[in-house]
Parts: C-alpha cells; sequence; structure tokens
C-alpha cells in the first residue's frame, strides 16, 4: 500500500510533473482505493494545513526580500564588508561569506542570496583572481547560511509541523549559521595562500565611514526580526509585516531604487512563490496524514530506530534521512514530508524540538547545495548561465566542511541552544 503511493510519486516525478503534483496525487490515490476514509477528509487536511497563523509569515518575508533584490540593500552590504575586509588575505572570498549571512538575515532564502549576492560577487571575484568555479562553490555555499540564520521559512514551515516557538528556533539558528561563516573564512584565508590570490586595495578609513554610514538602515533588518521578536514588541509574524514596511521605506522612499510602479511586478512574482509554497504545505499535510493512519511512521521507527534509541542516534538516523531527501527535493518538500515521520521519534528520545528543528534545517542547507539535484545549484546555473558541471566542479571543500559543522551541530546541542544560557534572553 505504502509501497503503491510512493511508485506513483517517483514515476510522477520522473515524467516531470512539478513536485506538488505527486505530493497531492500519491495520498489522494491511496485515501481513494486502499483507505477507508471519505476523500473530504483528505481536502480538510490540506486546507487545514495552510490555515495556521504561523504561514502568514511566509508571504510577508518573500515580498519583503523581493523588494530588497531588486534594490540596494546587497550592493551596500558588500561594499560595506568589502571596505573593512577586502584587502585581507582572502578578503573577498570572506566578503562573499559574510554578506550571504546578513542578506540571509534579511531574506530568509537561500535562492535569493545566490541572486542578489552572487551576481555582484562572482564578478569581482573573478577579477581579483579567482577561478569561476571557486567563486561560484562559494556563493552557493555560503548562500545556504540564509536557510539557517533568521528569518527562515524553512524553520517556519518546521515550527507549523510541529508546534515549535517560531521565535526560539529563529535565535537558535544563529549559532550554527555563524559557526559555518567561521568555518568558510578561515578556509578562504588557506585557499588564497594556496593559490596566491592577490590582495585588493586596502580602503581608506573615510571610505569605511561613508559605507558603513549607508549600510546602517539594511543592518537594521536583522535588529527588526530578531531583537523586535525577542524584546516582546511583536510576534514573528508581526516581525515580518514590519519587514516588509521597512523595506518598502528603504528602497522606494529613501534609495529610490525601486519605483511604485515596480511593485505590482514585484507583488505578482512574490504570489507566485507564495502559492507554489502554500500548495506544498497542502499537500505536504495531506501526505502526512494519510502517513499516519497508514502506519508508516511506526514502520520507519521499526527498521531504523529501533527499540528506546538514544537521543543521538535518533538525530544522526534524521540528518542522514533529510540529508539524502534534500539532495533531490526542494528543503521545504522534504521537511513537510519527513518531519511528522520523525518527530514522534525524536521527542520520545528526549531530543529537544528546537534543536531537531535547527538540525533538520541544516541538513536541508546542506543538501540543497549538494549535487545531484540540490536547488541552490540549479538557481545558480540559471543566475550565472553555467553548466551544472561548472557550478558543482569546485563544491567538494565546502560540503565537507558543511558536513563537519553538521556533526557538531549534531553532537554539541549547546550550538544551537546558546540563548538558553544567556541571561538576557
Amino acid at each position: 500500500m505504502i509501497t503503491t503511493m510512493f511508485i506513483v510519486m517517483i514515476l510522477c516525478l520522473a515524467l516531470g510533473f512539478p513536485m506538488m503534483i505527486p505530493l497531492i496525487l500519491g495520498p489522494m490515490l491511496m485515501v481513494i482505493f486502499f483507505l477507508p476514509q471519505d476523500p473530504m477528509f483528505l481536502a480538510q487536511q490540506m486546507v487545514g494545513g495552510i490555515s495556521s497563523d504561523v504561514l502568514m509569515a511566509v508571504p510577508l518575508f518573500i515580498f519583503a526580500a523581493d523588494i530588497m533584490t531588486a534594490g540596494r540593500t546587497s550592493q551596500r552590504l558588500l561594499d560595506f564588508i568589502g571596505a573593512f575586509v577586502g584587502h585581507l588575505r582572502g578578503g573577498y572570498a570572506i566578503t562573499t561569506a559574510a554578506a550571504c549571512t546578513m542578506f540571509g538575515a534579511i531574506s530568509g532564502s537561500t535562492q535569493a542570496t545566490v541572486v542578489a549576492i552572487g551576481k555582484p560577487m562572482r564578478e569581482r571575484l573573478r577579477n581579483i583572481g579567482y577561478k569561476d568555479s571557486s567563486a561560484i562553490a562559494l556563493i552557493i555555499n555560503a548562500s545556504d547560511i540564509a536557510l539557517l540564520i533568521p528569518p527562515s521559512i524553512g524553520m517556519i514551515i518546521y515550527a507549523l509541523m510541529t508546534n515549535t516557538s517560531v521565535g526560539d528556533l529563529f535565535i537558535a539558528g544563529v549559532g550554527p549559521g555563524l559557526l559555518i561563516f567561521l568555518f568558510f573564512a578561515a578556509y578562504a584565508v588557506i585557499h588564497a595562500k594556496i593559490f596566491n590570490i592577490p590582495l585588493a586595495e586596502k580602503a581608506l578609513w573615510r571610505d569605511r565611514m561613508v559605507t558603513t554610514w549607508r549600510a546602517l538602515l539594511p543592518l537594521g533588518f536583522p535588529i527588526i526580526i530578531v531583537g523586535g521578536i525577542y524584546s516582546g514588541y511583536f510576534t514573528p509574524m508581526e516581525a515580518a509585516g514590519v519587514s516588509v514596511l521597512y523595506a518598502m521605506i528603504l528602497e522606494v522612499v529613501v534609495y529610490r531604487a525601486v519605483s511604485l510602479k515596480e511593485i505590482p511586478g514585484i507583488s505578482l512574482s512574490t504570489g507566485l512563490v507564495t502559492s507554489a509554497v502554500f500548495i506544498l504545505v497542502a499537500g505536504g499535510q495531506a501526505f502526512a496524514w494519510v502517513a499516519s493512519i497508514s502506519g508508516l511512521p511506526g514502520m520507519i521507527e521499526e527498521t531504523f530506530l529501533g527499540n528506546d534509541p538514544s537521543a543521538l542516534y535518533v538525530l544522526i538516523i534524521v540528518a542522514i534521512f533529510f540529508f539524502i531527501g534534500c539532495m533531490f527535493v526542494d528543503p521545504i518538500v522534504v521537511i513537510l514530508i519527513l518531519t511528522p515521520i520523525f518527530f514522534p521519534a525524536a521527542e520520545a528520545a528526549g531530543v529537544d524540538p528546537v534543536h531537531l528543528g535547527v538540525v533538520i534545517t541544516f541538513q536541508a542547507a546542506l543538501g540543497s547545495a549538494t549535487p545531484p539535484f540540490g536547488v541552490d545549484i540549479f538557481t545558480a546555473s540559471a543566475a550565472f548561465n553555467k553548466s551544472y558541471i561548472d557550478v558543482i566542479r569546485g563544491t567538494p571543500p565546502y560540503i565537507v566542511m558543511l558536513v563537519v559543522v553538521a556533526v557538531l551541530v549534531i553532537v554539541f546541542e549547546e550550538i544551537s541552544l546558546f540563548y538558553r544560557y544567556l541571561p538576557f534572553l
């Protein structure tokens, strides 16, 4: 029965259908032909899956990211970071990683970060002496930090599936995100020394002050999102609304980089992305419901987890499943499908739900830039007009570093739960 559902889903993917079709068609056929359930229950599950208030934040964060991608925010962040570290050994690579981290704190989207940061930084990296394959590999892997740094769309979806605090997940992703940046920065220095990458010209302090002043307002986004939530001024959903207002004021009124005439087009783009996300969420809820009543979580638990597994063992199995899944399918889909299956077992083993959410989101980020079908690979291929092989050629060192960080995050939960040890949070 379960095997039939997966065969139908895989066949649909092989025939080229978008992921939302097999995600809905598989459970629908199960209900019609195998399960003693009224098909209307399936429709109710799908509607219920997109009825949560948590999802209100998704289109707003996407809209804010689209406005900033169309404006000057990314360029000001690049100029600011480059003015201080661009002249150091590996400085332009460090600038790229840092800019991806900061823009991730604004957009919450790996693909938006690839486009917004990748396009200008790719040319800068090539001009100073980096191979194109090295530049692209750095961009797509550093963009993964956007899935961990708030506002992460992946964390919002996980919170929806598990009733975990979005605010706690947002702050918990900061530690692993910064750890990835430190690994990438250290590698940038080593890589630059080995390949004798030329140093960029050192910026004058006057220029540094100018770029700092120009970047102050874009740097306000993380303060609004994280600071606003934890100060109690507004909820995560309200933070999303404030981020849209802030983006509009910044790009339309202050910078005048985006005209009011462009807003309808940007809104249309946001609507298309949001509708795809919501259909996936509805389909994921349908799949989770059918999987639950057909006993799939129990079968996986019995096969892979056994009796009374330790918390560490559960996290390792979860990491493996999510990493492999995101190598082939969009991270949001994997989170929707696998989270309901593994969450009960993880909870029974005593895994902290916030820590589990960070581990899951980390694996989603890692898989999204890993061959064969990581979504960031194809985003970069389209954005830079490069072949698949050219895009993945330089990725192995970054994948190794991400795997090392993933192991550290799994073993040491303090990396993600650091905020619980801070007296002011």
